[in-house]
């Protein structure tokens, strides 16, 4: 071969100039405040709460036709693809009363509150916004939802992510379905995630490797039965401290918990499972909903835990609680 010519030498002066930087690596913080804005997404599911994703319950909800019913507590279309739990129809402007006055709370303990704009036609399940994305490090993963009842709420989402700049670090696709209220931080470097009819084996899998990539263990928690997500049977609270349904977790998984530093504070029989669907905003300070009961309060205050109530029965009437109606965005790392 000849010798390079002068434009091709120019040229790879130029590319020696100015060369390719794969380090800092795309989640390091001055790198996201500089291309992508702020520090987005989480690591932990305690530390200070400051975005959020959320969706005011709206229109969608009126597709609940109460001649359509299924058994004696619910009503639904399997062609349609909804269903509504309970013996009479949702009451939207009692459910969006309580929805404002969560995201009231919530703006009280200074998170920034973003919306999606407008659910998907029929979607009247989009206020339960954390199934659909979940935050890791640098970013976010946009569920795809099992469900026909689910399927279709991805869009929106996406598109108001994209809107607030946030990066989008994976869509789960193929056949592989998972749910963002299935998925929780344990700690910066170990996550869970419950394998369900929700999550199947090749949606943990896609999450898994986007987590491996940032140095964090997946651990697969198959839940019993027909239960849904882990956030109904464990939520974090602190850095150290979670709150739990024992009779419903794997006692392999508790174990793990304890290995890792984390003490479970049970949840008395006399509460509902929703009261375990709540949010830490801060470490040690919860939002939960109306109802808990004092046995399982007295436990949360004896290890210092700050609780904050708000009503939310007409919401939680749908199938989800204040953990399930918010998709954290951003938190301070701990």
């Amino acid at each position: 071969m000849g010798a390079i010519t002068e434009s091709e030498w120019r040229y790879n002066k130029l590319i020696k100039d100015f060369p390719s930087e794969p380090e800092p690596a795309f989640e390091d913080v001055d790198q996201q405040t500089r291309w992508w804005g702020r520090k987005w997404g989480c690591t932990n599911d305690v530390g200070r709460l400051r975005m959020v994703l959320m969706h005011r319950p709206g229109d969608e909800v009126n597709i609940v036709d109460t001649s359509k019913r299924l058994d004696n507590n619910a009503f639904g279309d399997v062609q349609q693809g909804w269903y509504w739990r309970g013996d009479e129809a949702p009451d939207l402007s009692a459910m969006q009363a309580q929805h404002d006055g969560y995201v009231a709370a919530l703006r009280a303990e200074g998170v920034e509150v973003v919306f999606i704009d407008e659910a998907a036609p029929g979607r009247m399940k989009t206020c339960y916004t954390r199934d659909v994305v979940a935050a890791v490090d640098g970013g976010a993963i946009i569920m795809r939802l099992g469900p026909r009842i689910r399927r279709g709420e991805e869009l929106p989402a996406t598109r108001t992510l994209a809107a607030l700049g946030c990066p989008i670090l994976r869509t789960v696709s193929g056949t592989g379905i998972a749910e963002g209220g299935s998925f929780c931080w344990l700690n910066d470097k170990t996550a869970a995630i419950g394998v369900s009819s929700r999550v199947n084996a090749e949606g943990a899998r896609q999450i898994e490797e986007v987590l491996r990539a940032q140095g964090v263990e997946l651990i697969k928690v198959p839940l019993t039965g027909y239960r849904l997500h882990i956030d109904g049977l464990f939520v974090m609270i602190a850095p150290d401290l979670a709150i739990a349904n024992f009779t419903l977790l794997p006692f392999w998984f508790i174990e793990r918990l304890g290995e890792l530093g984390i003490h479970l504070i049970e949840l008395h029989h006399e509460d509902d499972g929703a009261i375990v669907n709540s949010l830490a905003v801060a470490p040690g300070r919860m939002l939960m909903p109306e109802g808990v009961s004092d046995h399982t309060m007295a436990r949360l205050r004896s290890h210092g835990v700050e609780v904050v109530t708000v009503p939310y029965d007409k919401v939680i009437m749908g199938g989800g609680g204040l953990h399930c109606s918010t998709a954290p965005l951003i938190r301070d790392a701990l």
